[in-house]
């Protein structure tokens, strides 16, 4: 199993096609099938006006987005002012008079002429002040009350019941005649202790309702990363052992009381966790006796299939259910940000429905297994069809709102059984879900959205998947690059580490648990024969063609790639750096030298410039001289080498000095730098504390400087530079820090925000020049939001940045240390959250410190330190500027679905870098350049397409081609252009 994890898609899928693919009898009885169910899917596309609504506005449409993306905020904004904001946002810019009166269905034609008025009067309102005061005492509120009814209404499409008692009343319909119901407790993944316990509570709660009437038939489906928020290979061992206990507890009830209970599928990274929890309770003696037990596989996994074998090996009878997968589009983004060597997937919808086919037949053969195919395709069902025969000895799922036609004739005249996955919970809850399933079934390769296409053919919508696949030879999709090949032809994307895979995970845990070498004794180092080592060097270094040089750091990334182990090693052992953020900085450094290489190549060559005939201009980009660059310990790596790389491919010296905490990663880079052809005395290190930093600075042979620290350091060394009234002017690239503000508005969902915030605030013991310093809450859900982020800190583990489990380790050492724990203790009284941390050690616990208001926050504290305000709604402008009116200027962070909104930031905001709905720590070289503003920096951003130049001199060359005669090019010219 493990070995198809990430194998070659060619490889996995030849031996899939081998049971996927028809012979021309069995293909043209499929055929027949599969034309009856298309009939039946399009009739019932046309009965009722839910099923028209959708098809009118389905998501290949503006219209159709803007639906799904207010579907998915509205009921949860609990204020009128940003409800408000959010329909102009959604209604104003798409075109619902183009639907209008297209549909079928009066009700529907009804919706869209109210979509058109809404439109008029958001738009209206937005242009005349009269109109707006208006439309606030009747528009407004009949316009926000007409949309909170049609949400409401969405939901009843796509959840069975608000409550599971709700739900059961409505599987006994009479629409529902002959279904039964797996009831799934609505809710993505808990994020703290109590929502598992919530959670937990609502399937005990479940199971005692559906067993009140066993007769029915219906089920309960579990979600395991419901039950436990730090469900993940990392915390394998507090994680499994809770969810076997949950999880028996569970089964337990359900098969006294004589139902069944299905584990849900997950993402793969949790598929061996999920395996050893469910392993472990089919085997329980307790439940001997019982078929209600049953697991989901997903088919767009390459291990779908050995998932399937392995299930029919337990020794009992267990019900699985084949899905398609519900991760994908997420899968494959983690895979690349990983960097890993192949997706846990394919990349084929065809390929899946292969996948889907050949377990769908290992199934119908096993002996242990009960199956149940949960499609919306009616080729698929077909082929299942086909293939049982005469048996009835399976059942079809469906998701409910959704595959409506499909099975209701199989169901209701020919004896088949069908399961309708039947979400469970309040409205306002199914958010994420929605949107999820939506997005799923309406991506442009799905069946359901294929089948409303009406340019295609009955015979394009049943191609045979195994063709379409065997045609390509198995191949990945080609817009799907290999993690590897991200950034195109340019530079190779750094190599990752699956810390996913717990064989993997536990290789890496021995090997940076140590030290891989001995650190020697501090040698007191001569600044002023360094720099006359590094000037004697330049003019042989700054002539190595540009090719050559940008080589050298493409082998240095190599190398780095090559000792990783090592690297990451003295990373967690000197920085005290956790092991992913250890990982990262390998990569990152990697990638500044491929980058900066592939950037040298394009834009250091000279450049030939145009001009008058008869004369020739050419700007070239050359070395100043010696540069000094003075790295951060909270990038040891990674900051060291990105500067001083990007000086050395530029055609400079450079005298590297690294933080006097962090001396030994450096010492090993410049190392490797020689090793891949950095001539000695072209890249010098020379390690020491502030007073080295001070002599080099002060040497008037250094012709620049790259520094990133501190605002008040910065600030020093561009003092010195203009001290010395005969040196030149000296450039200065400098990165400093910022206080970095997160803005979220009531639209925001609570769950990503948290978790955004844990991340962007306490990872890397918020030592991070991006972390989130102010949390600026909305008024109106401050409170609630507050409240779940304390529930995720209570899951945080601080500790032994060496151990997998840590999420926060101790800061760098004890200056700082002493630094934030008096701070901290002057702001006691305004604690919201604080959590345990081992007193041993420079452990700062990570603590949320509520404040009045902004004004009272006025320099960056360096640690896992968050500080909180709020702010009213329609304020927004206000509040970007009280953020810019703090003069930092580095990163900022917006959670809202108004897209208004970010426009609004992006256009008043004084930052380096703005992160929308997503967490503000992590910059990616060469997709988002780094580097602020104001008190955060100089520019221009590392890892960015501008950052080169400023380490070189530019200069042109004017020549005049005719001082030696005639204008050669002019006097050839010949009479074609007549």
């Amino acid at each position: 199993m493990r070995a198809l994890h990430r194998a070659p898609e060619p490889e996995v899928l030849a031996a899939l096609l081998k049971d996927a693919t028809l012979d021309s009898a069995t293909r043209a009885g499929v055929l027949v099938r599969a034309g009856g169910l298309l009939a039946d899917l399009r009739a019932a596309q046309n009965d009722g006006w839910v099923n028209q609504f959708l098809q009118e506005y389905r998501l290949n449409t503006s219209e159709g987005v803007a639906l799904l993306s207010l579907a998915e905020a509205f009921l949860r904004v609990p204020d009128p002012e940003t409800a408000d904001a959010l329909i102009a946002d959604k209604l104003g810019d798409a075109d619902w008079r183009a639907h209008a009166g297209k549909s079928n269905s009066k009700l529907v034609n009804s919706a869209t002429w109210g979509l058109v008025v809404g439109r008029a009067l958001v738009s209206e309102s937005e242009k005349s002040g009269v109109l707006k005061r208006l439309i606030a005492r009747a528009g407004e509120p009949f316009v926000r009350q007409a949309v909170g009814a049609a949400m409401r209404m969405m939901g009843e499409i796509f959840v069975m019941g608000r409550t599971i008692e709700e739900a059961t009343k409505r599987m006994a319909k009479p629409e529902n005649k002959g279904f039964t119901a797996s009831f799934d407790m609505l809710g993505e993944a808990a994020r703290t202790f109590p929502d598992a316990d919530n959670y937990f509570t609502a399937y005990e709660q479940a199971i005692i309702a559906v067993g009140k009437d066993p007769g029915a038939g219906h089920s309960i489906s579990v979600k395991l990363s419901a039950l436990h928020p730090r469900y993940e290979v990392a915390q394998w061992e507090r994680s499994v052992s809770a969810l076997t206990e949950m999880l028996e507890a569970l089964a337990v009830s359900a098969a006294n009381k004589g139902i069944a209970l299905t584990v849900d599928a997950e993402e793969s990274e949790r598929l061996e966790m999920s395996l050893d929890i469910i392993g472990a309770v089919a085997a329980l003696p307790a439940l001997k006796g019982w078929d209600g037990f049953g697991m989901a596989v997903q088919a767009y996994s390459k291990r779908a299939r050995p998932v399937i074998a392995w299930a029919n090996e337990l020794g009992r009878l267990v019900n699985v259910r084949l899905v398609k997968g519900a991760y994908w589009d997420s899968e494959i983004k983690r895979t690349q940000e990983a960097g890993l060597s192949d997706y846990p997937l394919f990349t084929r919808k065809a390929a899946t429905d292969v996948s889907y086919l050949a377990c769908a037949k290992d199934m119908l053969a096993a002996k242990n297994i009960h199956p149940a195919f949960a499609s919306h395709n009616a080729l698929t069902v077909a082929t299942i069809l086909e293939w049982a025969g005469d048996s009835r000895d399976f059942e079809f799922q469906r998701l409910h709102g959704m595959g409506e036609g499909l099975y209701e004739r199989l169901v209701r005249e020919q004896g088949y059984h069908c399961r309708i996955y039947a979400p469970v919970g309040g409205h306002r809850d199914l958010l994420a879900y929605l949107v999820r399933r939506l997005l799923e079934n309406g991506a442009n390769s799905s069946f359901v959205h294929q089948l409303a296409d009406e340019h295609l053919s009955d015979a394009e919508l049943l191609a045979d998947p195994a063709e379409k696949i065997a045609k390509v030879g198995g191949t990945r999709h080609p817009s799907i690059p290999l993690p590897i090949d991200l950034f195109g032809a340019d530079r190779r994307n750094s190599t990752g580490i699956d810390l996913q895979d717990p064989p993997l995970l536990e290789e890496v845990v021995k090997t940076v648990s140590k030290l891989p070498f001995t650190p020697g004794k501090a040698v007191a180092p001569d600044v002023g024969a360094a720099v006359e080592r590094a000037q004697a060097a330049f003019p042989a270094w700054a002539a190595t063609p540009v090719d050559e040089r940008a080589a050298c750091l493409e082998r240095l990334a190599d190398l780095l790639e090559a000792q990783r182990g090592e690297l990451m090693a003295i990373a967690v052992q000197e920085a005290k750096k956790t092991i992913p953020d250890a990982l990262g900085e390998v990569r990152e450094a990697v990638d500044f030298c491929r980058y900066y290489a592939a950037r040298a190549r394009d834009g250091l060559m000279p450049i030939e410039l145009p001009g008058p005939t008869g004369e020739r201009n050419v700007l070239r980009m050359e070395g100043k001289g010696v540069w000094a660059t003075i790295a951060p310990w909270n990038f040891p790596l990674a900051i060291f080498l990105g500067q001083t790389v990007a000086a050395l491919v530029a055609g400079n010296t450079v005298i590297a000095k690294p933080a006097p905490q962090t001396p030994a990663i450096a010492g090993w880079a410049v190392g490797l730098a020689q090793e891949a052809g950095i001539p000695d005395d072209a890249l010098i290190l020379l390690p020491g504390g502030p007073e080295v930093g001070a002599a080099i600075v002060a040497d008037p042979r250094v012709a620049g400087i790259a520094f990133t620290g501190s605002t008040a350091t910065a600030k020093k060394i561009a003092r010195s530079l203009l001290d010395d009234d005969a040196r030149p002017l000296v450039p200065l690239i400098a990165e400093t820090g910022g206080i970095n503000a997160m803005i979220v508005d009531s639209t925001a969902l609570p769950e990503q925000v948290v978790q955004d915030v844990v991340t962007s605030a306490f990872r890397s013991a918020g030592q991070r020049c991006s972390a989130l310093r102010v949390l600026l809450l909305q008024e109106e859900i401050a409170e609630r939001t507050l409240e779940m982020l304390s529930g995720a800190m209570d899951s945080l583990i601080v500790g032994d940045p060496a151990d997998p489990r840590t999420d926060v380790g101790p800061v760098i050492d004890g200056s700082a240390f002493t630094r934030l724990m008096d701070y901290r203790q002057t702001m006691r009284a305004h604690w919201v959250k604080t959590v345990d941390a081992p007193t041993e050690g420079f452990f700062v616990p990570p603590t949320v410190i509520r404040l009045n208001d902004l004004s009272e926050l006025n320099q960056e504290w360096f640690g896992p330190l968050l500080h909180v305000a709020t702010w009213k709604a329609g304020e927004l402008e206000e509040t970007v500027a009280r953020v810019n009116a703090k003069g930092f200027g580095l990163t900022m962070g917006l959670h809202s679905r108004i897209a208004r909104a970010a426009e609004t930031v992006e256009a008043l905001s004084r930052v380096g870098n703005l992160y929308v709905n997503r967490s503000m720590i992590g910059a990616i070289v060469g997709s988002q350049p780094f580097g602020g503003e104001g008190l955060s920096g100089t520019g221009p951003k590392a890892g960015g397409p501008h950052y080169l130049h400023r380490f070189t001199a530019e200069r042109v060359t004017s020549t005049d081609t005719t001082s030696a005669g005639g204008n050669a090019t002019l006097l050839s010219l010949d009479d074609m252009g007549i």
